[in-house]
């Protein structure tokens, strides 16, 4: 996984987990009161972006699996929590990391996980 594809797939994985993991660091210690469900669940996003970006950083078929399986829960926390925002918004009076679909990120949250999936498909070993 060390070029191409594989190094963005790795880079933007890297990104997320250092934005997810700040913004729910500040969040969690500074506003929690104010929002404990969204600010809760952005410090889930962070930990999952973490676990993939370690799996994919340390190769080999056991961290693809462990990156695979990070990457289908991440799918549904963003499909669960982005359908959760849209019919509900007032469960959250302020928004997570996948809220909207990943909206306030472009979109990306929604994206990268079915990116990282088809590549981990894609790029198996037989």
């Amino acid at each position: 996984m060390g070029k191409g594809p594989g190094m963005l797939l790795m880079t933007l994985y890297g990104i997320f987990t250092v934005g997810a993991t700040s913004r729910a660091l500040y969040q969690l210690t500074t506003r929690f009161d104010e929002a404990p469900l969204a600010y809760t669940l952005s410090a889930l996003a962070a930990v999952v972006y973490g676990f993939i970006t370690v799996a994919l950083v340390r190769g080999g078929e056991r961290a693809r699996r462990i990156a695979v399986g990070c990457c289908a829960a991440e799918l549904v926390g963003v499909l669960v929590v982005g359908t959760w925002t849209v019919v509900d918004s007032g469960a959250f009076p302020d928004s997570t990391v996948w809220s909207t679909y990943g909206q306030g990120y472009l979109f990306i949250p929604l994206v990268l996980p079915v990116v990282g999936l088809y590549w981990l498909r894609r790029h198996r070993r037989d």
